[in-house]
C-alpha cells in the first residue's frame, strides 16, 4: 500500500509540474493570436510601405524592394511565433504581419 501512495504522489507532482510549464510553452502562440493583424491602411504600415502580398509590389515604384524578399525571410519576422501565415514583427509592435508581406524595414535573415 505504501508503494501506491508514493506512486500517486509522483503522479500528482508530475501533473503539477506539467501544469506549471504549459503556459510558458503556449506563450508565443497566444501572444501572436491576441495581436491584431496589420492592415495596409494602418499609419505605421503606410509609413514603411507595408504590403500584404510582396509579389504585387511594383519594383519600379519601390526601389528598396528586392525580388523574392518577404516577411518570412526577414530578420524582424518572429518565425517561432508564426500562426496561420502571420507572426509578430519587431517593426510593428503589437501587430502580426503576413508571412508573404513586405515593408521598407525588411532585413534579410543572416545565412
Amino acid at each position: 500500500m505504501n508503494q501506491n501512495t508514493m506512486s500517486r504522489r509522483a503522479l500528482l507532482r508530475g501533473f503539477a509540474t506539467g501544469l506549471a510549464v504549459l503556459p510558458a510553452l503556449q506563450l508565443g502562440s497566444a501572444a501572436a493570436a491576441d495581436a491584431a493583424t496589420l492592415s495596409e491602411t494602418d499609419p505605421s504600415a503606410q509609413a514603411l510601405g507595408y504590403v500584404i502580398d510582396a509579389t504585387k509590389i511594383n519594383s519600379a515604384k519601390e526601389a528598396a524592394y528586392k525580388a523574392g524578399s518577404a516577411c518570412h525571410s526577414c530578420a524582424l519576422y518572429q518565425t517561432a511565433q508564426e500562426s496561420g501565415g502571420h507572426a509578430p514583427c519587431a517593426a510593428f509592435p503589437g501587430k502580426v504581419v503576413a508571412s508573404g508581406g513586405w515593408c521598407r524595414a525588411y532585413a534579410a535573415k543572416p545565412a
